[in-house]
């Protein structure tokens, strides 16, 4: 897990970034808005990784691995011609990814975010 997973993720689905994209671009003739739009729920990556092992049924081990280790990781698999990892990502796992208060979004477009598990339950089959 990256670092001890406090960092705060915000994750959207798709199909709903995708409807707020082609919304805002009927409105776009009259004016240029930045919608920052977020899934309904704020998570820790611990909380993100532990939903998602819950939904599909299991049971993780994560185990806190400082950043200096990833960043490690990640110069040495630069050297690869396809890295699975990379310095960048892990600093992007650094900074938390939430949406502002102030920003306009999903709500302002008429959209009502699908939460992490309900799509998961859809991808998975589950319930």
């Amino acid at each position: 897990m990256f670092g001890r997973g406090l960092t705060r993720l915000q994750p959207a689905y798709v199909e709903d970034v995708a409807e707020a994209i082609a919304r805002a671009l009927q409105g776009a003739e009259t004016h240029a808005v930045t919608y920052e739009c977020g899934g309904p729920r704020v998570y820790s990556y611990e909380e993100f990784l532990r939903a998602v092992a819950h939904e599909a049924g299991l049971k993780p081990m994560l185990i806190p691995t400082p950043f200096a280790a990833w960043h490690t990781l990640a110069g040495i698999s630069e050297m690869l011609p396809n890295p699975p990892i990379t310095r960048n990502q892990v600093e992007l796992m650094q900074v938390d990814n939430v949406c502002s208060p102030e920003m306009p979004g999903f709500g302002q477009l008429g959209i009502s975010p699908h939460s992490v598990e309900e799509i998961l339950q859809q991808m998975l089959g589950n319930r």
